[in-house]
């Protein structure tokens, strides 16, 4: 069996383990899941015509759900790798990658199907939260079929690339309260983007650091896809974050996983 042939085949059973115990034990998914939706309708519905003021231009609540849903959709897959992050630390932490490491399998395989596993869910999330943001009206009408496709590819480029991160963060938490705790930056900034309000409408102190961070380029770029606003620059430095990133994650991980047992 060719190393290419043994890669594929054991990081899909990896990856078979990893939908299962997701399917097995739903419940931190659904609580991960739980967390963009509640922010959806409580800015909607609560804070919606306050907030939409901040858009400008006499923007209502309609118009604000348009400009909200691209920064919670994003926010669903930081939250959704949080997850990620738990469950490496936990293969760490009880014994079971020890046990693989002593099994004639592909050495990159448990990590890989980690990572698979994680962007299936989500790209899953992200559906059942567009859904959820449909069903309170949201739409997009004036979008193409390639910007729809573009839009697409871009979530999960972004979810590949923050689960690499989380996956680093998993293998060196001592523990899987640790790893949580370190993986809360990736729902924590969105909350410092443009996710809710525009940056112009920001302290002009606190700007740069909503400027500067990966999620608002990515979430500018969704909104220019979905609503026809304008893009600009956002789009290469979206792909430019989200393959910097990836690779990092992907160096980070791999150094740490390769790294003899103590």
């Amino acid at each position: 069996m060719s190393h290419l042939t043994l890669a594929v085949r054991d990081s899909s059973t990896m990856l078979r383990r990893n939908l299962l115990h997701a399917r097995r034990y739903p419940s931190m998914t659904l609580n991960l899941l739980l967390t963009p939706v509640m922010l959806l309708l409580l800015f909607v519905y609560i804070f919606g015509d306050a907030m939409s003021a901040g858009i400008g231009g006499g923007a209502d609540r309609s118009q604000y759900v348009a400009y909200l849903v691209p920064g919670i959709l994003l926010m669903t897959i930081g939250s959704t790798t949080i997850g990620t992050a738990v469950s490496v630390s936990n293969d760490m932490t009880e014994g079971i990658i020890a046990r693989f490491r002593t099994m004639a399998i592909h050495r990159g395989s448990v990590i890989i199907g980690h990572v698979i596993g994680s962007v299936l869910q989500s790209v899953i999330s992200v559906v059942v939260v567009g859904a959820v943001a449909v069903a309170i009206g949201f739409r997009s009408t004036d979008a193409t079929l390639m910007e729809w496709l573009a839009a697409f590819g871009l979530l999960v480029l972004f979810a590949t690339a923050l689960t690499w991160i989380a996956v680093g963060m998993g293998l060196v938490s001592p523990n899987a309260e640790a790893a949580g705790n370190n993986a809360m930056p990736l729902i924590f900034l969105p909350l410092i983007s443009s996710a809710f309000v525009p940056v112009d409408a920001m302290p002009g102190w606190f700007r740069p650091i909503a400027e500067y961070q990966p999620f608002t380029p990515a979430i500018e770029t969704l909104r220019g896809l979905l609503l026809g606003t304008e893009i600009g620059h956002n789009g290469w430095l979206a792909v430019a974050w989200c393959l910097g990133l990836a690779v990092l994650g992907y160096a980070w991980s791999k150094s740490v996983f390769n790294r003899d047992p103590k």
